[in-house]
């Protein structure tokens, strides 16, 4: 039914213009502010496939990874993210550098960031 279809996904942020800068200069990604009612900004992600954010103005930041990006080497863009001062959030299954590590091998390894409203975003190695 959905099969040929395009998907694309949306949360909300307390503000456009930060989440602007921390996705586009501080990421890196694609993507273009504009106006519909209201401050939005929609995201091309690498791969195909956009996601929309917008601002809201009682958002509460989602429980739950709002974006998940696939990434050869999970230590390499940790450390990425440091040097752009991402900080990640030290769950405690992670090891010290803040990387979950599966000891049996069988999911990649994992880490988990928020953006400056407090949504939480995720990067993983490649599934086996």
């Amino acid at each position: 039914m959905l099969d040929h279809s395009t998907a694309s996904s949306a949360f909300s942020t307390d503000s456009v213009a930060k989440a602007a800068t921390f996705y586009l200069d501080t990421l890196g990604l694609d993507g273009e502010e504009f106006d519909a009612g209201g401050p939005m900004l929609r995201l091309h992600l690498p791969g195909g496939g956009t996601t929309l954010i917008y601002e809201k103005e009682d958002h509460t930041p989602a429980s739950h990874t709002v974006l998940m990006f696939t990434v050869g080497d999970v230590a390499a863009t940790v450390r990425q993210l440091a040097e752009r001062d991402v900080p990640l959030e030290r769950l405690d299954w992670c090891d010290e550098d803040g990387i979950a590590r599966d000891p049996d091998g069988d999911m990649p390894d994992m880490a988990w960031f928020k953006d400056p409203a407090g949504n939480w975003i995720h990067v993983m190695g490649p599934m086996t």
